[in-house]
């Protein structure tokens, strides 16, 4: 459900943000045995930055941990996005040239995330609550989450559910637009030996309502009078459901000799649009004397176009409305519907100062091409991600 905190109404890309949570456990292997308390304070700032001045999001994260007695934890997680910049309008390149044209745009995104998970016995019950707002667009969201232990605590069983109400404002319409998603999870955890975890999850995700971008344009050459055509622009219009299907795997294995666990993962996306994905991560965390930790990382991801998109309508018998349908004839040039490849790459440091102070920075560079040979290569954006956390226990 944290991805529905930042929408796909936006350039960036966030899920190189969103790693899995049961890493951390096997990251004790890795850090100092101290006694650390419950209960934990972070401060996390990120600045993603596009080259050519495009997108830019300045990000604030603040994350409390309190637990209460030894089986029920509680988590309030604050976060400010200031989102400036220029990205692509969805039209093509003017002839003669190769750059797309661009339109600005600044937001400011504000959310909270609100974690309850009480221990009964093999088993662990969440409940989640998140709520983000900016101008254009408004969501609440909640899930709840079921992990039993089975195998003597050697496989645990992962069940989740969340359902997220979305609101986002569209020029073109006079009132606010609805989209619904429910996400459904069922996954297992297994531990192989002592070194090394490996996970499998599969998710199903349905959405329906308003899906379009509300900022994305398509154009064609429209006659408007005998033997004159002007290129007009129009919303896009893509269908009102959306069915998803991911598969993730992730293995982890803690080499002793060399005092340092590797992570690999695996994800494949499917939609009932024609997108297809395939999604490779590689990480190597080095422990260095005592208290610090170095992270290289590397991902890489490709994915097929939609089967609606398109550069611009010319040459197509479509006749573009000024409102988007939600119903068939489905058209949007929006570039992140292309086929296309992703690659980061990144550093990462982690000192633990003492038992209860600890300090990362992470450097990381992302790179967006096309794969067909319609799109302009000036739609894809290329990024420098830098993050710097501190993490204080109490």
């Amino acid at each position: 459900m944290l991805e529905r905190l930042y929408p796909a109404v936006r350039s960036c890309d966030r899920a190189h943000r969103l790693r899995g949570t049961f890493l951390a456990a096997l990251l004790v292997l890795l850090e100092p045995r101290i006694a650390r308390g419950e209960d934990s304070l972070s401060y996390k700032y990120q600045n993603y930055q596009e080259d050519d001045g495009r997108i830019r999001v300045s990000s604030h994260y603040l994350l409390g941990k309190k637990s209460f007695g030894t089986d029920f934890q509680l988590k309030v997680e604050g976060l400010v996005d200031s989102i400036s910049g220029a990205t692509p309008t969805g039209q093509p390149a003017p002839e003669g040239s190769d750059q797309v044209p661009l339109s600005q745009l600044t937001d400011r995104r504000k959310a909270v995330i609100v974690d309850a998970a009480n221990q009964f016995g093999p088993q662990n019950v969440a409940f989640q609550f998140a709520h983000s707002t900016e101008s254009d667009f408004d969501s609440f969201g909640y899930s709840l989450r079921y992990n039993r232990d089975l195998n003597e605590k050697n496989t645990t069983l992962h069940l989740g559910y969340a359902y997220t109400d979305d609101s986002i404002r569209a020029g073109y319409f006079p009132d606010w637009q609805d989209r619904d998603t429910h996400d459904f999870l069922i996954g297992l955890s297994h531990l192989v030996n002592p070194k090394t975890v490996v996970r499998l999850n599969l998710t199903y995700s349905d959405a329906s309502g308003f899906l379009n971008d509300p900022y994305k344009l398509v154009q064609k050459s429209t006659e408007i009078l005998p033997g004159l055509s002007l290129p007009l622009t129009f919303p896009e219009n893509r269908p009102d459901s959306r069915r998803k299907t991911i598969v993730y795997s992730e293995v982890t294995h803690h080499m002793e000799p060399l005092r340092g666990t590797f992570e690999g993962t695996y994800r494949f996306f499917r939609d009932n649009q024609g997108l297809r994905s395939h999604t490779l991560s590689v990480a190597w965390f080095q422990k260095i004397g005592t208290h610090f930790i170095l992270r290289p990382y590397l991902r890489w991801y490709r994915q097929t176009e939609a089967d609606y998109y398109v550069v611009s309508l010319d040459g197509t018998d479509i006749v573009p409305t000024r409102v988007p349908t939600g119903v068939a004839p489905y058209y949007s040039a929006d570039y992140r519907l292309s086929a296309l490849d992703g690659f980061t790459y990144g550093l990462k440091g982690i000192f633990n100062w003492d038992e209860r102070v600890k300090i990362d920075l992470t450097v990381e560079r992302y790179e967006m091409s096309g794969r067909d040979e319609r799109t302009s290569d000036s739609a894809y954006p290329e990024a420098t991600i830098l993050t710097a956390g501190l993490a204080l226990w109490f």
